[in-house]
């Protein structure tokens, strides 16, 4: 399994999209400082993953949101949404 992940700082909120075959381990590393262009902002926390089967799925879609403003941003929508939606209980 491939996971296409994005993290939030939170000390400043910004985010990060990657992708790994290990998201907990991922996350730990990224938390130890391990990736050098976001280690100015630790800690990190997972907002939002999704999983694929093939290496090749999760990279094209981590390219995508990265480079397509437009999936992006219909991502951040669907997480705000999903964060101030009403919840049921029945």
């Amino acid at each position: 399994m491939y996971y296409v992940y994005l993290l939030q700082s939170e000390k400043n909120r910004s985010t990060y999209i990657g992708y790994t075959s290990d998201l907990k381990n991922r996350l730990i590393e990224h938390n130890q400082g391990k990736t050098k262009s976001i280690k100015h902002n630790l800690p990190y926390r997972l907002i939002y993953y999704e999983a694929y089967q093939s290496k090749t799925d999760s990279r094209k879609r981590e390219i995508e949101l990265k480079k397509n403003s437009y999936k992006k941003e219909q991502l951040f929508k669907c997480l705000q949404n999903s964060l101030t939606a009403p919840s049921s209980i029945g």
